[in-house]
């Protein structure tokens, strides 16, 4: 079967980039052989990837202690019509713990109401470090691109 992706240009790089500032996502996991979707805080975090702020109280939290990988869904339905018609950018990859400590300041500035409970014991930073992402830029657009497209 022929790719219907289209190569990534300038374009559709900056538009990935921007996507990566959504302050949450949808994340995928599979928990016990079955696939789990939930809503995560994220901020990206450069070279290492997406960081999220994960409770080990969560089933996501459960699913990546079984299987240390996920992909996350970028992009919110907005103004009029077809959600579809949105862009959107999922992207996919190995989860890693981070220094939670190291990424305070960083992660804070970016996502400060995270303040109330990022010290909590039960929250880890973790960094899904992309080794795939697909832009949906609309009907008709899609892109596959790499952590470099991305300027990880």
């Amino acid at each position: 079967m022929a790719d219907t992706y289209l190569a990534p240009d300038d374009d559709t790089r900056a538009l990935a980039r921007r996507l990566t500032g959504a302050p949450d996502g949808a994340l995928a996991t599979v928990l016990d052989g079955r696939p789990l979707a939930t809503r995560v805080g994220c901020a990206w975090g450069g070279a290492v990837g997406m960081t999220l702020l994960v409770s080990d109280l969560s089933d996501h939290a459960r699913a990546l202690r079984q299987i240390p990988a996920a992909s996350l869904l970028l992009g919110a339905p907005g103004g009029r019509g077809d959600a579809l018609t949105q862009p959107r950018l999922t992207l996919r990859g190995p989860v890693v713990e981070l220094d939670k400590a190291a990424w305070r300041d960083r992660f804070l500035a970016a996502r400060p109401k995270s303040t109330l409970y990022y010290d909590f014991a039960d929250f880890r930073l973790m960094a899904l470090q992309i080794d795939e992402a697909l832009l949906n830029a609309g009907f008709g657009r899609a892109v596959r691109l790499t952590a470099a497209d991305l300027g990880t």
